[in-house]
């Protein structure tokens, strides 16, 4: 067993709270994500599950062994039972990808066949088969990943801690790697804890998502279909993906305008009682259209149209506010929607998740 229970945990470095009274649980067997802003604490919480560091208040526990307790005793990180790969590949230049791999059996005295028979296996499970006798300089970045990956793997670790290992690696061999993690965490079985800033990764192999942020708080627990498409609030929705936001206010007839401006918006937020409200979409929740056939649509000015291969990206202007849309550019030829700089269109929402205030949107790129 695997699992981990983090319970009223509380770090600090001096004046600074990394993170105050957090608890949090990872079930045996899944591949949990813990998501957020850099220097929001997720490394910390790492090396303080792996031993590196003591928590100043609250216990870990994993399979159910109480690891770490505040003013308690600590087990060692060698006891843990545990596998770590961080960002940098911290593989040794001198050694061959079997040295680099067997080290940890070397360090435990395991019997020369079963360190070979274990390395050849580790080895050929990231993917390295044939390329035992390589030095690091004459493998590739996502070789030397996979180096990293197969010495934690080597002690069949009940537990894998990943600390943003893909983030020197250029976009098609994160893709890549990213696949490979998942496809080994399923194929052993193992627990795997991985800390990232990369909204893409973590919805992409995680069982559950954790969402933190720049505070160190737990903003949500969930699987990545319900942090995306449930938010708990406006930061996570802002985390996750990129996110349009129009704000609406209350006219003095009860009904809504977007923003400080005259347009008229033609439907009213669920349940809100407030003067303001915020209305958050996806660039890919909006219609556009070149009229307004059902009276329902927003109009809008095209600010930048960008075609990118499999679609079209639009920059739109809507009474003052910008926000993105994109849409699939076989779509847009064959529905007439090719819009150039400065035309009218007409934008619908079609799916709207709504939050009470005006919330203010970072500027679109």
């Amino acid at each position: 067993m695997a699992d981990i229970q983090l319970s009223s945990l509380s770090k600090r470095y001096g004046d600074k709270t990394v993170f105050n009274d957090l608890s949090l649980d990872v079930h045996n067997g899944e591949c949990f994500t813990l998501l957020g802003p850099s220097g929001c604490g997720k490394t910390v919480l790492l090396r303080l599950i792996a031993g590196f560091e003591a928590p100043d208040r609250g216990t870990i526990a994993i399979g159910g062994q109480r690891v770490a307790e505040a003013g308690g005793e600590m087990l060692p990180p060698d006891q843990r039972d545990l596998g770590m790969v961080f960002q940098e590949y911290a593989v040794w230049p001198h050694m061959s990808v079997f040295d680099n791999v067997a080290y940890p059996l070397k360090l435990a005295k395991t019997p020369a066949d079963a360190l070979r028979e274990r390395t050849l296996r580790a080895v050929g499970l990231v993917g390295l088969g044939g390329l035992e006798d390589r030095l690091p300089s004459q493998l590739s970045g996502g070789q030397q990943q996979r180096v990293a990956l197969a010495r934690a793997l080597i002690s069949e670790p009940r537990l894998l801690l990943l600390d943003e290992p893909l983030n020197n690696l250029d976009a098609n061999l994160r893709e890549e790697m990213r696949f490979e993690i998942k496809a080994l965490q399923q194929e052993l079985g193992i627990t795997i804890l991985y800390v990232t800033h990369d909204q893409e990764i973590a919805l992409a192999i995680a069982d559950r998502i954790a969402i933190m942020d720049a505070a160190g708080k737990l903003r949500q627990i969930g699987t990545p279909q319900e942090v995306y498409e449930q938010p708990a609030d406006d930061f996570v929705f802002r985390f996750l993906g990129l996110a349009n936001l129009l704000p609406l206010k209350r006219a003095a007839d009860g009904g809504w305008t977007v923003g400080d401006s005259p347009l008229r918006w033609s439907g009213a937020p669920p349940t809100s009682t407030g003067e303001r409200v915020t209305a958050g979409f996806r660039p890919g929740d909006m219609s556009l259209a070149r009229d307004n056939a059902d009276g329902r649509a927003l109009p809008a000015t095209i600010r930048r149209a960008s075609f990118l291969g499999a679609q079209i990206d639009y920059l739109i202007d809507i009474a003052g506010t910008s926000v993105r849309a994109a849409l699939p550019s076989h779509e847009a030829v064959t529905g007439g929607l090719l819009f150039a700089e400065g035309e009218t269109c007409h934008v619908t929402l079609d799916d709207v998740h709504w939050f009470d205030g005006e919330i203010v949107a970072e500027e679109h790129p």
